[in-house]
C-alpha cells in the first residue's frame, strides 16, 4: 500500500510539472506582449517551439512582437507566422513611400548624398538593397521602412561599406567637387534626388537621376578630378532615357 501511494503521489506531482514546463514559455511570451499593438496576437508552444500567430497593423509591431518574445524567454525557439493586416498599397507607390521616408529619415544623421540604398517591392514585401555609408545609416534606414504603411515584410539586402578615414574623406571631397558646380547644386535641393555618392575602399560609385546627359557627365568629370581616388563609375541615369538599372 505504501508502494502505491508512493507511485500515486508522484504521478500526481508529474502532471503539474509538465503542463508547467509546456505552458511556462507561453505564458511569459503571452504575458510580455501586453500592450493593445498585440491585441491580436495568439501565442502557442510545441515541442519547445514558440509560435506567434495573428494579425498586427505594420511591419515593425511584428518585429517588436518577436524581440519581446525572445526576452521573454531566451531559450525558446520563435516561430513568427504573424500578418501584417495594415492597408494594402499598391507596389509602385509603397515602393515611392519607402524611398521618400529613407531620404528625409536619414536627414541629420550624415549627407543622404552618401547613401545608395535601393528599394524594390513585390506583393507588399520590401527589399533594401544598395549600399550605406556606415552601420547606422543602414539600421535606420531598415527601422523607418518598417514603420511605413503597408510594408508587409522586409529583407535587409543593404550593404554596409567599410568604416575608413580615407573614405570619409573621399566622400566629403567629392561631395564639395560634384556640387560646387552650379550645373549640378540644384540636386542638393530635394533630399530624394541628390546624386549619390557610394565609396568603398577608394573608388567612386555615382548614382541618381539628373535631367541631361550633360549633367552626367560633368558630374563624372568633377568626380574624377578628386584626387587620390582609385576609380570612378558613372552609374547616373539620365531621366527619360531607357536603363535596365533600378533607380538610386
Amino acid at each position: 500500500m505504501k508502494v502505491f501511494a508512493i507511485f500515486a503521489l508522484a504521478s500526481a506531482l508529474a502532471v503539474p510539472a509538465a503542463f508547467a514546463q509546456n505552458n511556462g514559455p507561453q505564458q511569459e511570451v503571452q504575458k510580455a506582449l501586453h500592450g493593445s499593438q498585440f491585441r491580436n496576437v495568439q501565442v502557442s508552444v510545441d515541442n519547445g517551439i514558440v509560435t506567434l500567430s495573428g494579425t498586427v497593423d505594420n511591419y515593425q509591431t511584428k518585429v517588436n512582437a518577436e524581440q519581446k518574445a525572445h526576452h521573454a524567454d531566451r531559450n525558446a525557439a520563435i516561430r513568427n507566422e504573424i500578418q501584417v493586416a495594415g492597408p494594402d498599397v499598391p507596389d509602385q507607390k509603397l515602393q515611392e513611400n519607402v524611398v521618400k521616408a529613407i531620404n528625409y529619415g536619414l536627414i541629420g544623421y550624415v549627407p543622404v548624398a552618401f547613401q545608395a540604398i535601393t528599394v524594390q517591392v513585390q506583393n507588399g514585401a520590401v527589399v533594401l538593397g544598395g549600399h550605406a555609408a556606415g552601420p547606422i545609416a543602414a539600421s535606420d534606414a531598415v527601422a523607418i521602412a518598417e514603420n511605413v504603411k503597408g510594408v508587409k515584410d522586409l529583407v535587409d539586402n543593404i550593404q554596409v561599406d567599410p568604416l575608413s578615414p580615407m573614405d570619409d574623406q573621399i566622400r566629403i571631397a567629392e561631395f564639395r567637387a560634384v556640387y560646387s558646380s552650379p550645373f549640378l547644386s540644384q540636386y542638393t535641393i530635394d533630399p530624394e534626388k541628390p546624386i549619390r555618392i557610394q565609396v568603398e575602399n577608394g573608388h567612386v560609385t555615382l548614382y541618381g537621376v539628373v535631367g541631361t546627359e550633360a549633367q552626367k557627365n560633368a558630374a563624372g568629370i568633377k568626380a574624377n578630378s578628386v584626387p587620390g581616388v582609385f576609380s570612378v563609375t558613372n552609374d547616373i541615369v539620365v531621366a527619360g532615357a531607357p536603363t535596365e538599372k533600378p533607380q538610386k
